[in-house]
């Protein structure tokens, strides 16, 4: 099992339509595939048709229910949910109840590897002690980023945190919500990036198809597969697979009947 965190200091950067468009990829080439929605937005919970309310949250936080018992299926097969609802703005003070609660997520997430090849982390957007369970518990973050001067700015504050924490997980950049019309934005995609993390080819567009996903509440892959977005979440996949490796379907036991 791979945990990908999805993450950036910033809202409104693509993050989660980042998270839907390459958990639903990954689910149609066979991985089975959990979205765990950690934002008290809910906004992946809303895009893929799922009742937002979570009871007893604050049980499952505190590790006193299983997460398997509050997983929600799609409408895609191999692709499910671990919704969110506004309560868990109050994750921090829920995590910071427990036994060392910067592994606290992770706990929770191991007993789910042998029904899961994949887990994508929608993340809120904070540095917190919700921040630092991601970045312990992930494989690797993915950080879409708006080629402008303050989304440079929180890359390079969120990678001192993690420096200054020990925290070694790798990062994935890839620019989100690009204009190539803007100068700014051809002039900052042309800049080298932070040697600390590794800066994707892939550019996801500014597209409508993006922003539609709030109408049809599916995956811009799913309905506009060949739309410059689309064909754009395809790019990234193939390189967040060939970057992070063994995102693959496990095997299947076969039981005897």
């Amino acid at each position: 099992m791979k945990i990908l965190g999805v993450y950036n200091i910033k809202g409104g950067v693509g993050k989660t339509a980042t998270a839907v468009n390459i958990a639903h990829r990954a689910s149609t080439e066979g991985l089975r595939t959990l979205i765990w929605d950690l934002d008290p937005q809910a906004a992946a919970t809303f895009y893929l048709r799922v009742k937002p309310k979570v009871k007893g949250s604050q049980k499952i936080l505190k590790g006193k229910r299983d997460l398997d018992q509050v997983v929600k299926g799609s409408d895609y097969e191999g692709l499910d949910l671990l919704p969110s609802d506004f309560s868990y703005r109050n994750m921090d003070l829920l995590l910071g109840e427990n036994k060392r609660p910067a592994v606290q997520l992770l706990r929770l997430l191991r007993p789910l590897s042998k029904r899961y090849d994949l887990i994508l982390l929608d993340c809120p957007p904070s540095i917190s002690l919700v921040s630092e369970n991601i970045f312990r518990a992930a494989d690797a973050l993915l950080l879409p980023t708006i080629p402008t001067t303050l989304s440079l700015r929180t890359m390079e504050q969120l990678l001192d945190f993690m420096e200054g924490h020990g925290l070694m997980t790798p990062v994935y950049a890839f620019y989100s919500m690009v204009d190539r019309r803007k100068r700014l934005h051809q002039d900052v995609i042309a800049t080298p990036g932070d040697p600390r993390c590794t800066i994707l080819d892939t550019l996801v567009p500014y597209a409508t198809e993006v922003e539609r996903m709030g109408l049809e509440r599916r995956p811009v892959t799913d309905y506009a597969p060949r739309s410059a977005a689309g064909r754009a979440y395809d790019a990234l996949w193939e390189e967040i697979r060939a970057r992070v490796g063994g995102l693959r379907p496990l095997s299947r036991i076969s039981l005897p009947f």
